[in-house]
């Protein structure tokens, strides 16, 4: 089995990016790891803190370890927005693959230094595990939003990343770059989108020569991603989109059957929806194929 770092290398060459996408319980990663096999591409699930502490961390690490194992298949876990050492710990001890340790609330100089500290904890207790650090402003929560906040002053610039990397010694980046975490209402109706500052990423790119990770991709333009992805970007995280299809399948499956107690004659929408998202998102971010295994 290739190791993540392996094939972001792999991915990075041949300019695709590997899909990302929380997970909360474990319809979402039966849907996941079925739309990753369908697609026959290497896909990460990721859990915040909050996802961790509701699933275990201990628990989904051997999910995901047992899928990994049974199926020999290249499904990774991220612990996502990772906000104290501890908890960063705490994952590296269960055996996570990588880590998003964000601090971009706090000051740079902060946010540079307990970076820093982190990496060299993690690594001691878990030399292979990929570090992310996070700069710039991207908002908050994976939600359904009233309004978008205003984010122009929290864009992150080529030497900030530069900076960054080189002080910190992190392994992937998460620039601010245009993209929000969640989506508006108008995006869930599909009526508006994101756009992405290519030239940004593509300037950061070249500054930082890390991995580049699109956080907050829901509701993105298609074709801002495949440029994003051009541009550098290697890793595109994907939650609210399959946080609307778990809801919208969930109604779908009491619709059907109002009558109905037992949770799996209830879920099998559930999951066929989210399924059908993820699905739609790994072909997007393979660019017609040229990630798929023994490709």
């Amino acid at each position: 089995m290739p190791s993540l770092r392996n094939l972001l290398q792999e991915a990075q060459e041949k300019r695709v990016a590997i899909g990302h996408f929380n997970i909360s319980d474990l319809v979402l990663l039966k849907a996941v790891f079925a739309a990753a096999q369908e697609v026959d591409v290497p896909v990460l699930v990721g859990l915040s803190e909050g996802e961790r502490e509701f699933v275990g961390v201990r628990q989904i690490a051997a999910a995901v370890r047992s899928l990994r194992e049974e199926f020999d298949f290249p499904i990774f876990l991220n612990a996502d927005h990772t906000h104290s050492l501890a908890k960063g710990l705490e994952a590296a001890r269960a055996g996570f693959d990588s880590i998003v340790f964000d601090l971009s609330a706090l000051p740079i100089e902060e946010n540079v230094r307990q970076t820093k500290q982190a990496v060299e904890a993690l690594k001691a207790i878990h030399p292979s595990m990929l570090v992310e650090g996070e700069i710039g402003d991207i908002g908050t929560g994976s939600e359904i939003h009233e309004s978008a906040p205003d984010l122009s002053k929290g864009l992150s610039t080529p030497e900030e990343a530069r900076q960054f990397v080189e002080s910190t010694g992190v392994d992937i980046l998460a620039p601010a770059v245009g993209n929000m975490h969640g989506m508006l209402k108008s995006m869930v109706q599909g009526e508006t989108k994101k756009r992405l500052d290519i030239e940004r990423i593509a300037g950061i790119k070249r500054a930082a020569g890390v991995f580049l990770t699109l956080h907050g991709g829901s509701g993105t333009d298609d074709e801002d991603l495949r440029k994003a992805i051009a541009a550098g970007i290697n890793i595109v995280h994907i939650n609210t989109e399959l946080r609307v299809a778990w809801r919208r399948g969930l109604e779908d499956g009491l619709a059907k059957h109002p009558d109905e107690v037992v949770p799996y004659k209830i879920l099998p929408p559930v999951v066929e929806a989210v399924k059908q998202v993820v699905a739609s998102r790994l072909r997007l971010f393979n660019g017609e194929g040229r990630f798929a295994r023994g490709a």
